[in-house]
């Protein structure tokens, strides 16, 4: 099932999430060495990946409801997607949450509360991470409908690359 949100002939959703995934995860990887530290600049760092975290996922999120509402209801894939989404709503508010209580002072190693919070955030975001490998690989959501090992490039004129046929839909003859 082909992603209906594309920028370069690619699913916009899979693009945009590595980076809250990857920001999220540093900030609290940044707790954790700020905490063993004590080390403050680590704390006020993780606190504004954590602002540029959920905003970002905020962003993806949109291209992921996108993409759940043209799964066809019923199927495994319907169930599945809205575990991820539904999984990472809970993600986003969690690192919110944690973010809140660190407002009073930013700069400051986070608490207890703030840090546990981002910690089950971050374990729920590697769940919920399965979950759309599991859509992408097992279940086929946002993988095109001509895909395969030997399908063209998304981006190609239609020449063909050495040891490699013309895109049938290309322009060019053989």
């Amino acid at each position: 099932m082909e992603s209906r949100a594309k920028a370069a002939g690619h699913a916009v959703h899979q693009q945009l999430v590595v980076l809250p995934l990857g920001i999220l995860a540093l900030a609290v990887a940044f707790d954790v060495v700020g905490l063993v530290t004590g080390d403050a600049r680590l704390a006020f760092a993780a606190y504004l990946m954590i602002a540029v975290g959920v905003v970002a996922g905020l962003v993806a999120s949109v291209f992921g409801l996108i993409d759940y509402l043209a799964v066809p209801r019923g199927t495994r894939a319907k169930r599945v997607a809205f575990l991820h989404g539904a999984g990472n709503v809970a993600v986003l508010v969690l690192f919110a949450g944690s973010s809140l209580l660190r407002t009073g002072d930013p700069e400051a190693v986070p608490g207890t509360p703030a840090f546990l919070l981002g910690l089950v955030a971050l374990l729920l975001a590697g769940a919920t991470g399965w979950l759309g490998g599991e859509l992408v690989g097992r279940l086929g959501v946002g993988v095109d409908d001509d895909a395969g090992l030997d399908a063209p490039a998304r981006l190609t004129t239609g020449i063909a690359l050495p040891g490699q046929a013309p895109h049938p839909t290309s322009r060019e003859t053989p």
